[in-house]
């Protein structure tokens, strides 16, 4: 750490010493080597900070942020959306002739069981050129990266036609409580901003070490979870009851397994879809992929493409049945049995007119629907511009001839509260990750390779710098 500190700390010294050797510095590329080993210096330490959600503990992690952003001379604030769920807000401040731009993360992280790690999962240690560690990837890998652009922003004295913003949240990966409140109170210090960097994209690394493709999320299904509840009269298991809330809730249940909701194609997907086809050697699935629209009405192609789970995910509505309750008691028959339902819903939708689908579907009047998220609809920010350009010119420098696309994110990310707001909000990793490290993600030995860490950096760098300037 020590050496590190010590060459980039020369850096900044260099920079304050006469304009024209500041000049010569910013002309010269970054030192992403030395920024990468830095970036994983950093990591392990805030990995460290445990920030499990629940109970979040998020102020820690901001504070250790804070600290790490004045050791550069950079402010920041934080604000608590609740006792202990910290926010934190800095700001890199240009010459105000372009909108801002939002770097964002969040802090919590989800449980891990030490137990079943090959590496303590807070110990933030760096092991077979990786550091390993709750939140790796998910996401405080992303949220130093975006640390460490801003920093060596400072560092060069790098002049900014844009703000730059780091903002930091809390709670996200329970409910988004932070990333709503922060949007709704603290709105003022977003100041108009244009853009903004977020989780939510994924680059597909494939066996050969070749990225696939570059995924820029430019929107995401919003969720819409559902209870269904049924009553009867309970009773004593012996003796077998008509009304049994448990059979109801099953009849139930089974119809909505059986249905499929019916596929729609999103200007996204449509993308997407047409992006895959550039890339294709299978000469029927190229001219399916070219023209999704035609292909959706050819049962083979809608066969082959509702087969791949994923793009079955972003061709429709979706509905996972997940928590089922009834009796505690093999031998009783409960007075009331409930299931619910994880449901995802496309760009476009609306909630109400899913409800009254669902209960077509069900076709019982006696089993009630009660939703159990307030009514949102998916938001989708525009799939071109300045910030997607400066992706599309990075890609291009680091890994020529690489394929840019849109995949939709089936997941939900903090986007949402700030396309909300009116910033065209972007889902984009760092890294590119193989299938095998992707399933790290909430999972076991979550972790990312320090080689990767400094493609970050330089990806990252090369994106902010370049729509920031």
């Amino acid at each position: 750490m020590v050496a590190f500190a010590f060459s980039l700390g020369a850096v900044a010294l260099t920079l304050s010493m006469h304009p024209a050797m500041c000049a010569a510095q910013q002309s010269r590329t970054p030192d992403f080597d030395a920024l990468g080993f830095e970036a994983a210096e950093r990591l392990g330490e805030y990995i460290r900070v445990r920030t499990v959600n629940p109970p979040g503990n998020e102020t820690a992690g901001a504070k250790w942020l804070q600290q790490v952003l004045a050791r550069e001379g950079i402010a920041a604030e934080i604000f608590e959306s609740s006792p202990g769920r910290g926010n934190l807000y800095a700001r890199l401040p240009g010459d105000g002739s372009k909108r801002p731009i939002v770097l964002l993360s969040h802090i919590d992280v989800v449980p891990a069981t030490d137990s079943a790690w090959q590496v303590s999962p807070w110990s933030g240690e760096t092991r077979m050129g990786a550091v390993w560690g709750r939140g790796a990837l998910d996401m405080k890998g992303t949220a130093i990266v975006e640390l460490i652009t801003m920093i060596a922003l400072k560092r060069r004295g790098v002049p900014l036609s844009r703000d730059v913003i780091l903002v930091a949240n809390a709670d996200e990966e329970t409910n988004s409580s932070g990333a709503e409140w922060f949007a709704r109170e603290k709105k003022g210090l977003l100041r108009d901003a244009e853009f903004l960097l977020n989780e939510g994209g994924h680059n597909r690394l494939g066996p050969e070490g070749r990225t696939e493709y570059y995924g820029v999320g430019a929107t995401e299904k919003v969720p819409y979870w559902i209870r269904i509840t049924a009553r009867g009269a309970p009773g004593h298991g012996s003796i077998p009851r008509p009304d049994n809330a448990a059979a109801r809730i099953s009849r139930a249940l089974g119809r909505i397994a059986a249905y499929q909701t019916p596929i729609k194609l999103t200007p996204p997907a449509e993308r997407y879809f047409k992006d895959l086809a550039t890339r294709e050697t299978d000469p029927r699935r190229r001219r399916w992929f070219a023209d999704p629209v035609v292909a959706l009405r050819d049962p083979a192609a809608v066969r082959l493409l509702t087969a791949n789970l994923y793009y079955n995910a972003i061709l429709r509505n979706t509905i996972s049945i997940t928590a089922l309750r009834g009796s505690d008691k093999t031998n009783v028959i409960p007075p009331e049995a409930s299931a619910e339902l994880d449901v995802r819903l496309l760009p476009g939708e609306r909630p109400a007119d899913f409800v009254r689908e669902l209960r077509r579907v069900i076709a019982d009047s006696a089993v009630e629907i009660t939703p159990l998220r307030p009514e949102r609809q998916a938001t989708t920010s525009p799939l071109g511009g300045a910030l997607v350009e400066a992706i599309r010119e990075a890609v291009e420098t680091m890994e020529p001839g690489s394929l840019i696309t849109t995949p939709m994110l089936t997941g939900y990310t903090d986007s949402y509260y700030y396309r909300a707001i009116g910033i065209a909000a972007y889902g984009l990793s760092p890294f590119r990750l193989s299938e095998e490290d992707a399933r790290t993600v909430h999972g076991n030995d979550e972790r990312v390779t320090v080689e990767n860490l400094r493609f970050g950096v330089e990806f990252f760098y090369r994106i902010v710098e370049k729509v920031a300037r």
